[in-house]
């Protein structure tokens, strides 16, 4: 039996909805493994995958009998057959934060049901919390993302552009067994550095340039998210005290993540500490990470909620100073009932290259 469908399956029943139609692509392959296009219906008695002709083979392939999934091609399918599938339906879920206006009135339309019910995103909500599985898998992509890291360190060369660099992570990625990148890699230097989510540029690597390396890969379909800042050449004095600020906080956030802990708490104690020395924390500390770079929980001062055991989420501080430069320092880590384990692990000290 596919557990996590059946999971979904006690969740709508404990919320009076005898199906849903699941058409996010990452929530269906996080409750199928299934990575093609199509939409994945619950009914009453039934789970249906309905795709078209290109992704039958590929779809049957990943599926077992014990998933329980019935396989249709959308050819196959005709208007009645579709307003057959949420018979006797009072209440059908949607995910009403991924389809538009448009494809709400379609699903309307084709399938018929009484009414179409707000899932207030629990599929999402699930997803925060990773099995055994899920975890190795994300420990798979930050392992590679640490032997990337490894590998700039002797790559890295002054004069090299900041484009040549995150060519060269795509690069590795690519030959290093991984599903690409996670996200758009970030390599920003010297004055671009102040930048907290600077566009990579031709911009040739000074000496004295600090370098901001925002980076990860996908494994099988999960995410890994790491930053370091690292110099060229030689460590400027007036970033010192800076770097050392961000460090300091960065590794105090990690001591103080375990299950329990007050989200917002979390935040604010990082952003107080900065505000003392003058600086502000100007984006989020960190986000979930999982089939998404970007997931539940996000880790900032709106959220009241409290971190929860088997959670991965990120542990970034920084600080921009406009026009000077930035530092960030961030690891992906693994919330457990006692504390936080960092499933990336390169250096974070002072490291000079080229």
């Amino acid at each position: 039996m596919n557990t996590k469908i059946k999971w979904l399956r006690e969740k709508l029943n404990g919320l009076n909805m005898q199906g849903m139609i699941v058409s996010n692509p990452v929530n269906v392959r996080y409750l199928t493994g299934i990575n093609a296009e199509g939409v994945l219906l619950i009914t009453r008695k039934e789970n249906y995958y309905i795709t078209d002709s290109r992704y039958l083979e590929e779809v049957k392939s990943i599926l077992t009998i014990d998933d329980e999934i019935i396989v249709s091609n959308v050819v196959d399918i005709n208007k009645y057959d579709y307003e057959n599938f949420f018979s006797f339906c009072d209440n059908v879920g949607f995910e009403e934060n991924y389809i538009t206006y448009a494809t709400y009135k379609k699903y309307m339309e084709r399938y018929k049901a009484n009414n179409l019910e707000e899932t207030d995103g629990i599929l999402e909500k699930q997803r925060m919390f990773k099995d055994e599985e899920e975890i190795s898998l994300i420990q798979k992509a930050c392992s590679i993302t640490d032997n990337c890291f490894s590998h700039l360190l002797k790559f890295i060369k002054i004069g090299m552009t900041e484009k040549q660099i995150a060519y060269e992570i795509e690069k590795y990625f690519f030959e290093n067994g991984t599903d690409g990148l996670s996200f758009e890699t970030i390599v920003a230097s010297g004055k671009n550095s102040s930048k907290p989510h600077a566009k990579t540029t031709d911009k040739k690597i000074e000496e004295g340039d600090p370098i901001t390396i925002d980076f990860g890969c996908k494994y099988k379909g999960y995410c890994s998210d790491m930053t370091r800042t690292i110099f060229a050449g030689f460590v400027p004095e007036k970033i010192k005290p800076i770097y050392d600020l961000v460090l300091t906080n960065q590794l105090q956030t990690a001591k103080d993540m375990k299950e329990g802990m007050d989200i917002r708490t979390l935040f604010r104690n990082v952003d107080n500490d900065f505000k003392l020395h003058g600086y502000s924390l100007v984006h989020s500390l960190g986000h979930g990470v999982g089939l998404e770079i970007h997931e539940h929980p996000f880790i900032n001062q709106k959220n009241d909620n409290s971190l929860k055991e088997n959670m991965v989420i990120t542990n970034e501080p920084g600080i921009y100073l406009p026009g000077e430069f930035g530092v960030r320092i961030e690891d992906t880590s693994l919330i457990t009932k006692s504390g936080c384990i960092n499933l990336t692990k390169s250096d974070k000290n002072y490291i000079v290259v080229g």
